[in-house]
């Protein structure tokens, strides 16, 4: 069992998540309390008490998905009574910022800041309203790239995910994104839904976040990874410092090519892939683009005694 951490981005957050972790674990405790200090406030009271307008403000919601990914990682190295050692590591968009942090590239109150920071910038880039999302279903992404050129007219529109086969997220000037959306319809798209999100990512619109943010790069301390990072931008195993803090940066207004990532991870002999953090979203994405992959998550309590049972099997199995 060759297997990956895979680590969720924004639109994973529920009230309440990592909670039941955060109660019965002091080692999950004590991630959420590093975090509180990181921030100077108490993250933690948002992600367990809400109300879910505060979580979802982006400056709050990657914060606290990175502090639950995180814990939940914590946990299931205390209940194994060891460290995990993937082969490769990987996060979609904030999940990179958590993946480092697994990795120990980032301390996670390093993370935290970084990405509460992030998720500030990215709402200030575009006033609200002015910008938007939408998932373009059952189309090629050539079509779909086609669909965002003809929509432009002067303003912002392009790929913000290749998720999957037939499953692109596009992002930019709201105007430009709904043109977009009725061109891919037009042009054989199976559905084309908005998003409910509070701003335009991973389009040239985030370009001034990049700008902010390899400043803030700057006051963070940054270690080789105990394991290499398949990143976001070129779908490509990176290991040094220099290049990861560089694929951050360019994450932040480039496309994610998750599709690609997940080729690559198989390509590199991955079979197994945990995702850890809240929600399954990863999990049917990397089904949808390796038949063969095998996946576990920590949605559920279920989810998570499954992982925990496929890693003591894999430590007990004999070394060939």
């Amino acid at each position: 069992m060759r297997y990956a951490l895979v680590f969720p981005g924004q639109g994973a957050q529920e009230v309440g998540m990592g909670k039941t972790l955060f109660e019965s674990h002091p080692v999950a405790r004590e991630i959420f309390e590093a975090a509180d200090r990181a921030l100077g406030y108490s993250l933690t009271r948002i992600i367990f008490e809400g109300p879910e307008e505060e979580l979802t403000r982006t400056e709050n919601t990657q914060p606290a998905i990175l502090a639950v990914s995180i814990a939940t990682k914590a946990v299931i190295e205390e209940e194994l009574g060891y460290s995990l050692s993937p082969s490769l590591v990987a996060g979609h968009s904030l999940g990179e910022y958590t993946a480092l942090v697994a990795a120990g590239t980032l301390t996670i109150e390093d993370g935290i800041r970084l990405v509460h920071l992030r998720g500030k910038w990215m709402q200030e880039a575009v006033p609200v309203g002015q910008g938007s999302m939408a998932a373009i279903l059952g189309l090629d992404p050539e079509l779909v790239e086609q669909a965002c050129r003809e929509a432009r007219n002067g303003q912002v529109c392009s790929p913000a995910n290749f998720n999957a086969p037939g499953q692109v997220v596009i992002s930019g000037h709201a105007e430009a994104v709904a043109r977009a959306a009725e061109t891919a319809r037009k042009l054989g798209a199976k559905r084309a839904i908005p998003l409910k999100v509070s701003a335009p990512f991973h389009c040239s619109l985030m370009e001034p976040v990049a700008d902010r943010l390899t400043e803030a790069f700057s006051g963070c301390s940054w270690k080789i990874p105990s394991c290499p990072l398949v990143n976001n931008v070129s779908a490509s195993v990176v290991s040094g410092t220099a290049e990861i803090r560089q694929a951050l940066r360019s994450q932040t207004y480039s496309p994610v090519r998750w599709l690609e990532s997940v080729q690559e991870m198989e390509r590199q002999g991955i079979t197994h892939y945990l995702e850890i953090g809240p929600g399954n979203v990863l999990s049917g994405l990397v089904r949808k683009g390796s038949r063969n992959a095998v996946t576990f998550d920590t949605a559920t309590q279920d989810g998570l005694a499954k992982m925990l049972a496929a890693l003591r099997e894999k430590e007990a199995a004999p070394v060939e």
